[in-house]
């Protein structure tokens, strides 16, 4: 394993700091910045693709120093400590950042359980939504979360950080071609006998909790502002609701929220 000094803002250092900002960068490098014990330990054990671990060689516990020495990389960055401060960003800079290679978005790729539960989130285009809803789905036993239309990008570092260690252990895919993912479910569709298609809406339609979520299922949940776009309404076999209480003034709940209390109805009706 290389090791390289860097003690200036050079070119490497550079590259770091766009992968944090810069959404385009991290797509023509094909890589993203991840900091955190808990992202890097996950991305480790499932497999992920670390390019480069950075960090502070004077200033490094047994656990940074245990992954330094097992995982396998292609070269390693040490700097100093104002470096690596600035680069973190935060009040308690992590001890060890990693550079890690995206995966490629392939939903047959996607191994799925008997019974497949998957997650559909039309345009997330916020950073905390998306994440929260990758650690839902992890949380509550869905097979995958698929992301379509103009998104928040799903490596910006508040995801991965929103996400939690989630991120690495649960499979997103996105997916720009509507056509590719009717071609995807219908599939599912004469795979598994039943598999129904479940879109979300604020206004009043079937409550949640009388619908037979126990069978192969995917659940469509719609952009924050807009809600589910109208093709994907209509090509869903259902549409259902959270019921709100009579007395609130509240009309809906944030959709990260309302994924996670519908999801939980599947995996509730599933132990029954």
């Amino acid at each position: 394993m290389t090791e390289i000094n860097i003690v200036n803002k050079n070119n490497d250092y550079q590259r770091f700091e766009v992968l944090k900002t810069n959404r385009n960068k991290r797509y023509k490098y094909n890589e993203f910045l991840v900091e955190g014990v808990r992202s890097l330990k996950e991305a480790a054990a499932n497999g992920w693709h670390i390019r480069s671990l950075i960090y502070d060689r004077n200033d490094l516990s047994d656990w940074a120093k245990e992954m330094i020495r097992t995982v396998r990389t292609e070269v390693n960055f040490n700097l100093t400590p104002a470096l690596l401060k600035e680069l973190s960003g935060k009040a308690d800079p992590s001890e060890l950042m990693a550079v890690i290679e995206m995966r490629e978005d392939s939903l047959e790729q996607v191994p799925l359980s008997d019974t497949p539960f998957i997650v559909l989130f039309d345009r997330p285009s916020n950073k905390g939504n998306l994440g929260t809803m990758i650690r839902s789905c992890d949380a509550l036993g869905a097979d995958m979360l698929i992301i379509t239309g103009h998104a928040v990008d799903l490596y910006e570092p508040d995801v991965v950080v929103a996400a939690m260690g989630s991120f690495f252990n649960l499979p997103v895919v996105r997916v720009a071609d509507n056509k590719k993912l009717y071609h995807y479910i219908d599939g599912l569709k004469h795979r598994h006998p039943g598999f129904k298609v479940v879109g979300t809406t604020a206004h009043k339609e079937n409550p949640v909790y009388r619908l037979d979520l126990s069978g192969p299922v995917m659940l469509m949940m719609g952009n924050e502002t807009m809600g589910l776009n109208k093709a994907f309404k209509e090509y869903c076999d259902v549409l259902c609701t959270i019921p709100m209480s009579e007395k609130s003034y509240a009309t809906s709940f944030n959709v990260s929220c309302a994924g996670t209390v519908l999801m939980y109805e599947i995996t509730r009706q599933r132990q029954d």
